[in-house]
This record gives C-alpha cells, structure tokens and sequence, in this order.
C-alpha cells in the first residue's frame, strides 16, 4: 500500500473509533456529573434551611443579619469558593462555618433565643436530607 492512499474499505473505522471514544467518555463522566448534581441539590437544600428559618438571626463577626443577608453572604461565599467546593460537607467547611477574615464562628439565634453553629446546625439538617423522587 502506498503511503499517503487511504484504502475505501477502511475509512469507516477512524469514525468508529471516534464514535466508541466518544461514547466511552461519556459513559465514563457519567456518574461523575449525576454525584455533582447531587451535591449541588444538598448544596441548595442547606441554603434553603437556612433561608427558611423564622424569626432567626444569623451572627457574622458579633453583627446580626436576618436569615435573606445570611443567604446571600453564603452564597457569595459559594461563588468564591469556586472549585474548593465539591460537596455540601466543603460548603459547609468553607463557605458556612465562619468569618474567612477574623476565624470567628458563624451562629445563628432561633426564635426561642437558643444559639447554634451554622455547622453545627447545618450537619444536623444534611444528615436528614432525603433526595427527591
């Protein structure tokens, strides 16, 4: 066979091999994406806990914010986190748990006066998440 000549009968199998990689990647990736889906829902499960508290106050660095200003530092905490956040666990390791800037603890006061670690309190509900479905 001269070189540079390709032979009619086996043009089809560099498209097949493509397609047989292509396919294997897929396959491959797949469970990946579905556990990354997951823990993005647990992710958004956690936010919403939070979110949904009546009556509650969420302590940064000794100030207090109502429950729509703690959603939103957490989730700009999200954003930065980027990467680093692969599981609800890293959200709550990295974005929940306390001031990045002073080390100090996050807490949240409920509407009967008691005060908790949003990790703390975060664990508990991630440890009653049900998946939908």
């Amino acid at each position: 066979m001269q070189t540079g000549v390709h032979d009619p009968d086996t043009r089809g199998n560099g498209v097949i091999r493509i397609f047989r990689a292509l396919f294997l990647c897929a396959f491959l990736t797949a469970p990946a994406v579905a556990q990354q889906n997951i823990e993005q829902r647990k992710i958004e499960y956690l936010i919403d806990a939070i979110a949904e508290l009546q009556h509650a106050t969420f302590i940064r660095n000794g100030i207090e914010y109502n429950t729509r200003q703690a959603v939103e530092h957490l989730r700009l905490k999200l954003n930065l986190a980027g990467r680093r956040v692969r599981t609800a666990d890293d959200f709550i390791v990295y974005c929940a748990t306390g001031s990045s800037t002073s080390g100090g603890k996050y807490r949240i006061r409920f509407a009967d006066g008691q005060v908790r670690d949003s990790a703390e309190f975060l664990r508990g509900k991630l440890a009653l998440y049900k998946p939908p479905g």
